[in-house]
């Protein structure tokens, strides 16, 4: 699987178990916690306040809580779905339930392990399978257990259900210690070890600005492939892990705009604007840029983007 290198992590968010039911703005974005849809969510903060003359809050919240308060109607809209990553909560409210719309349009993206280069050339590793022989998995040994350490993602990303799986699978959780922490955490320890000139492995995603601030080499794995793809999502019921498999790469992933059902009839303004808006990966990754490595202020740079780019935002109204 190639990533592409114009391109994610590292914002905290208050992760919400409890649905707010009051909402006071005219629409309420959800924003989780990885920076590209936090620069998607400003962005369209901007132009729905501008164009539309609406009141517009942005509320934190993990994937699950989002779609859950979309459902009772306390957020509008979800400005990133990551798919196939989040296919159990597209199959509940969009499939089934049909309290929320997927925009057609999509944003390309892609997932694997990565390495630098430098970790790549001094280990001599280039397969994910690798990390399944002790003597490679012993080179990314931090703390002298004997075993490697890998980050798999957040703890609240659907992903890292997807890369517990995937470890299992492969053979290397027997090998490594599978981190979960949060992207701040995960993206500092990447730097670190660079700066260091550390071993390093960990879950990549593109858009991601990640790939513009350091040489990465994306781990090979065998093409994707459905029929080796059984996901069962965790449950209090043991035996969701063993009765999941998935030991090839990641499909390409498509990340759309959702959004309430009610909005094509108590706003179909609203509605309409967010069933057009269309980005490609690169200008996602740019965005994320600004807000990362540039450290940005995400209502300033959402504003300055809005007016820079007047012609795309009309074309999202017309």
């Amino acid at each position: 699987m190639r990533l592409r290198k114009l391109l994610i992590l590292g914002c905290a968010t208050v992760m919400s178990t409890h649905i707010n039911t009051s909402v006071a703005a005219d629409i309420v974005i959800g924003v989780p916690s990885w920076p590209s849809v936090r620069a998607t969510a400003h962005v369209l903060k901007v132009a729905l306040e501008e164009n539309l003359g609406l009141d517009v809050e942005l509320r934190d919240g993990s994937n699950p809580v989002i779609f859950d308060a979309m459902d009772a109607g306390a957020i509008h809209v979800h400005p990133e779905v990551w798919l196939p990553n989040n296919n159990h909560l597209k199959e509940r409210f969009v499939d089934a339930k049909q309290t929320v719309r997927m925009s057609p349009n999509s944003v390309a993206g892609e997932q694997g392990m990565c390495v630098t280069k430098a970790t790549a050339e001094r280990t001599g590793i280039a397969k994910l399978s690798d990390l399944t022989d002790p003597a490679m998995a012993s080179k990314f040994d931090t703390d002298g257990d004997g075993k490697g350490e890998v980050w798999i993602g957040a703890p609240t990303w659907a992903s890292t259900t997807i890369e517990n799986i995937r470890a299992r699978s492969y053979g290397y959780d027997s090998t490594m210690n599978l981190k979960e922490i949060s992207e701040s955490e995960a993206l500092t320890e990447v730097d670190d070890a660079v700066k260091g000139d550390k071993d390093i492995v960990f879950f990549c995603y593109s858009p991601h600005h990640i790939f513009q601030t350091y040489e990465l080499i994306v781990l090979e794995e065998p093409a994707h492939d459905a029929k080796r793809w059984t996901i069962v999502q965790p449950s209090a019921i043991p035996g969701w892990l063993e009765k999941s498999s998935a030991r090839t790469a990641w499909d390409t992933a498509s990340l759309h705009i959702s959004y309430v059902t009610s909005l094509e009839t108590d706003r179909p303004e609203v509605a309409a604007m967010l069933a057009k808006v269309s980005l490609d990966t690169d200008t996602v990754s740019a965005m994320t840029h600004a807000l990362v490595v540039e450290q940005q202020d995400p209502a300033e740079f959402a504003a300055a983007w809005v007016e820079e780019n007047a012609e795309i935002v009309a074309g999202w109204l017309e």
